[in-house]
């Protein structure tokens, strides 16, 4: 055998054996920007021992649930705030391990250029999650269109308007669909990850937006059991790299914000 060909071999029997050896780490993310950041992480994790396996999940309950059944071993798709109330509301004890970025959560119209435009009876779609569902009721607080009985409650409703001046109807609806409900209302609350995975552009197409002293800041969680591995830790230092504040500010260009 040629000197080429025995050199190629061994090359591929090593690269093999690295991956037989590396540390599998399966985490669940929605596509944009939480899958996207993870492949951008997935071959310098490579090098460290660590095989990433990324599944994209559309909805926010799933990716709790895969984890807490030990079927994935991570996830990241999530604020804080939304954490803490599936926990209480379904019994698990999932944690946080770091917090990466920053997704500005915004209004978004296909009839209207304003918030201002509102009139009478005028309809806004909303997440029907408690802690989304209060994160867009607070921002149309700020904005002035209505005032909440608690001004500072992130789980509000609907109910928890005190003052709504235009009479404004409400529809909350699962999170992942509000882009695909812009033409039938009149404005839809939107989280950033749907919003880009619609093709809008947060900064340039949002009538209002969360500044990026948000303190819903993107995170990446585990259980208790796993939350200090090697492999998570890896991850977790990849997430917060410099490599990958570069490649959000970059790729994304204000419509997610690094939060370290």
């Amino acid at each position: 055998m040629k000197l080429k060909n025995v050199l190629v071999a061994l090359a591929a029997v090593a690269a093999a054996s690295a991956a037989q050896a590396a540390d599998k780490l399966s985490v669940a993310a929605t596509a944009v920007p939480h899958a996207e950041i993870l492949e951008f992480v997935k071959p310098q994790l490579m090098e460290q021992g660590v095989d990433l396996d990324v599944k994209v999940f559309t909805d926010y309950v799933q990716p709790n649930i895969q984890v807490d059944q030990e079927r994935m071993d991570a996830n990241f798709f999530q604020h804080q705030p939304y954490l803490t109330e599936f926990n209480d509301g379904r019994g698990t004890s999932l944690v946080s391990v770091v917090g990466v970025h920053v997704e500005p959560f915004g209004a978004y119209s296909s009839k209207i250029e304003s918030l201002d435009e509102l009139t009478e009876g005028a309809t806004i779609a909303i997440p029907n999650d408690p802690t989304n569902g209060g994160r867009a009721l607070l921002l149309l607080q700020q904005a002035g269109v209505i005032t909440l009985e608690d001004s500072s409650k992130i789980t509000a409703t609907p109910r928890d308007i005190a003052d709504n001046p235009k009479d404004l109807e409400f529809y909350e609806l699962e999170a992942a669909t509000l882009p695909r409900v812009l033409d039938q209302v009149d404005v839809a609350m939107i989280n950033t990850n749907y919003a880009l995975e619609a093709g809008l552009n947060p900064s340039e197409d949002a009538l209002i937006i969360e500044g990026a002293e948000s303190p819903y800041v993107n995170i990446l969680v585990s259980r208790e059991d796993n939350k200090d591995s090697e492999a998570m830790q890896k991850l977790a230092d990849a997430l917060t790299s410099e490599a990958v504040k570069g490649f959000i500010e970059e790729k994304y260009e204000g419509a997610v914000v690094p939060a370290f």
